[in-house]
């Protein structure tokens, strides 16, 4: 095969077309390893390293037309990743010259990327409405006065169990508004949301206020950082084990998601119409099951790829490997709550979303159900 680079001036150009949604198709794979893909994430693109690459490729890029650019830490391991692609039959492969350090070596500050950074915009937006904050020091002062309330940590269960705030409870950003009745039963406590940082507290923060749930409610500034910084000590253990949410809390959670699926005009697509979208040669559709990950393991959609909804808001990227696809949720709650909360802010970052009408048990035409494995 004939290896094909591009300078970072297309890429950029390409990265500055349209919104993540929204742009013509293509799929940015960084190939670092996971190690140096944590110290940085310039591009924001999709870490799948070489290693991983063959066996993962297929769910994170599933149309083998779509343009494809590797990024490697110009060590050549874009070169042999193109030759798996290659005989894997993806046909439009490309290599950025350079790699990272092309990439950074001028003008590092203010690149694009090719999401929108989950801190990025979450800041953004926390300043755009007003979304109520709490530092630490204000927090310690609340809890030593008496105050009523609960911090909520939006994070994963395995975060949570490593290292949170004494005293907060887990309940992960996707399933805010699905168990919140049954986590807040007084309309008079004040929920205090947290995370790691910023990006998943602020968006549980203001998932709350925007569907009009009853109480006070604030996010808790750079979480478990901060707490540290202050010279506290985090807990570990305490995990939340996640039945079925009350009936009580259902019908609480449909209220107020419908409250955000009318703001944002929401849409549902049924097997037909998603069947439809698979046969299209043009564009890539995901398949997204919004559930906790226990819940796709017991059984889900032949084709999705479990993508919890706090995690897919905060960090896309991971998953939706490619710039300007569609995407269809899945979520077997009633009334899909969780699947109209992360569709309220996915629609927001410009993606093309739609919440599925149909089943567990369907079997739609053009689905390969090997794809349908953890994400992340």
């Amino acid at each position: 095969m004939t290896i094909r680079t591009i300078h970072r001036a297309t890429l950029q150009t390409w990265l500055t077309t349209g919104t993540p949604g929204q742009s013509a198709e293509f799929a940015l794979l960084d190939l670092r390893d996971e190690a140096d893909f944590a110290k940085g994430q310039p591009l924001f693109a999709t870490n799948l390293p070489l290693h991983r690459l063959g066996a993962e490729v297929e769910k994170f890029v599933p149309r083998l037309t779509v343009p494809v650019v590797l990024v490697d830490e110009g060590n050549g391991e874009a070169t042999k990743a193109a030759h798996v692609l290659d005989q894997l039959g993806y046909t439009d492969v490309v290599i950025l010259d350079g790699g990272i350090p092309g990439w950074l070596s001028d003008s590092p500050n203010g690149l694009p990327t090719f999401d929108i950074a989950g801190n990025i915009f979450t800041v953004s937006m926390a300043d755009q409405r007003g979304t109520p904050a709490l530092t630490i020091a204000e927090l310690q002062a609340l809890r030593e006065a008496g105050e009523n309330l609960i911090v909520l940590d939006t994070r994963t269960p395995p975060e949570f169990a490593l290292s949170h705030i004494p005293g907060s409870r887990n309940l992960p950003g996707g399933e805010l508004l699905q168990r919140f009745l049954d986590f807040v039963p007084s309309p008079d406590t004040h929920v205090v949301v947290t995370c790691a940082w910023l990006a998943r507290a602020i968006i549980g923060a203001q998932t709350l206020i925007s569907a009009g749930v009853p109480n006070r409610v604030s996010y808790l500034v750079q979480g478990t950082r901060a707490w540290v910084e202050a010279g506290n000590a985090l807990a570990e253990g305490g995990e939340e084990t996640f039945d079925a949410a009350s009936a009580a809390a259902s019908e609480f959670g449909v209220r107020h998601a419908h409250v955000l699926a009318a703001e944002a005009d929401v849409e549902w697509i049924g097997p037909n119409a998603v069947a439809a979208w698979l046969e299209d040669g043009q564009r890539t559709t995901y398949l997204l099951d919004v559930r906790l990950p226990e819940e796709f393991e017991a059984g889900h959609l032949a084709g999705s790829i479990s993508s919890p909804g706090g995690q897919l808001l905060a960090v896309s990227h991971r998953t939706v490997a490619v710039r300007g696809a569609r995407i269809v949720l899945i979520d077997d709650a009633v009334g899909d709550v969780r699947a109209i909360t992360t569709a309220y802010w996915l629609k927001q970052r410009g993606w093309d979303v739609r919440i599925y009408d149909g089943t567990l048990q369907d079997r739609i035409p053009g689905v390969d159900a090997r794809i349908g494995t953890a994400a992340i």
